[in-house]
C-alpha cells in the first residue's frame, strides 16, 4: 500500500475576496495542507494582474514541488491562464484535454501520469485528471462526456488507480450519477448525512460555504480514508473556493 495525500483547489488567480493579489497566503495554505499531489484551477501565467508570473512555478518552488504541469485553457491579450498540478512524485506524462463546448467560456482537463512509488524495480502510476467545468448544467454534462471520450480516459483500466479532481462547478450534485453508477468511480468529497442522503463537502463560497463545487472522484485499486477542508482563517481570504484534501491508500 502506498499512502498518499491530494488536494484539490481553485485559487483564483492567488486573488483573494479583498481584490489583493496574495501568492504568499496561497503558499501558507498549500504548506499546511502538506499534500504529495495537488490540483490547482485558475493558475494565471504571464497576466499583468498577477505581475506576469508563471504562478505554477512559483507556488510549486515556493511549496518544494520537484515537479508540476502546467495547462493552458484561456488565452488573454497578455498571458494565459488554467489548471497546474504540483507533485513530490514525477510526472511522467502530460496533456490537456479540450472540454470547450461551442459557443461557451474555453474549458480544460489536465491529465498527468505520476509515478507514485519510490521503487526502481517496482513502478506504479497514478492517472491524474484535473479540470475546471462550466456554469450551465447542460455545458457539464457534454463536458463529462468529451471527457470519458477522450484517448486520455479510455485507455485506462477500470481498475487502475484515477483520481478526477477539479472545480466541477456542480452546484446540485447532477454528475454525481454519471462518475459514480456510469463510470464506476466513488466520490471522496460526499458526506452521508443522518438521513443517510450524500451531500457534497462544500468549498464556495470561501467566507461562508454553500456549495460543494471542489470535489474528488477515485476509481480502482485505491481507498480513501478521510476527506476534509482546512479551518485556516487565512482560507477564508486568499481565493473564492476553499481547498479539499483527501487522504488515500494506493494498492499496489
Amino acid at each position: 500500500m502506498t499512502a498518499i495525500k491530494i488536494a484539490s483547489y481553485n485559487i483564483h488567480r492567488a486573488i483573494g475576496i479583498d481584490r489583493k493579489f496574495a501568492p504568499n497566503r496561497i503558499v501558507k495554505i498549500l504548506e499546511a495542507l502538506d499534500a504529495d499531489i495537488v490540483l490547482l484551477q485558475e493558475v494565471d501565467e504571464g497576466v499583468p494582474r498577477s505581475n506576469e508570473l508563471n504562478l505554477a512555478e512559483v507556488l510549486a518552488t515556493e511549496c518544494d514541488y520537484p515537479y508540476f504541469a502546467l495547462s493552458h485553457n484561456v488565452t488573454l491579450k497578455k498571458g494565459q491562464y488554467g489548471n497546474a498540478t504540483l507533485s513530490r512524485f514525477p510526472i511522467i506524462k502530460q496533456s490537456n484535454i479540450d472540454l470547450t463546448i461551442d459557443g461557451k467560456k474555453k474549458r480544460g482537463c489536465q491529465h498527468t501520469t505520476i509515478q507514485i512509488s519510490e521503487s526502481k524495480t517496482d513502478y506504479q502510476f497514478l492517472e491524474v485528471f484535473n479540470l475546471h467545468l462550466g456554469l450551465s448544467a447542460k455545458e457539464r454534462q457534454k463536458q463529462a462526456g468529451k471527457l470519458f471520450k477522450s484517448k486520455e480516459f479510455t485507455k485506462i483500466n477500470s481498475q487502475q488507480p484515477c483520481v478526477i479532481g477539479g472545480d466541477f462547478n456542480d452546484w446540485r450534485s447532477m454528475l454525481r450519477a454519471l462518475f459514480i453508477i456510469g463510470k464506476d468511480f466513488q466520490c471522496a468529497t460526499d458526506r452521508t448525512t443522518l438521513r443517510g442522503n450524500e451531500t457534497a463537502l462544500k468549498t464556495f463560497p470561501s467566507f461562508a460555504p454553500r456549495g460543494g463545487l471542489d470535489r474528488i472522484y477515485y476509481r480502482g485499486k485505491m481507498t480513501c480514508h478521510h476527506i476534509s477542508t482546512t479551518k485556516m482563517n487565512l482560507a477564508k481570504v486568499a481565493s473564492d473556493h476553499l481547498p479539499v484534501l483527501g487522504l488515500f491508500e494506493v494498492e499496489k
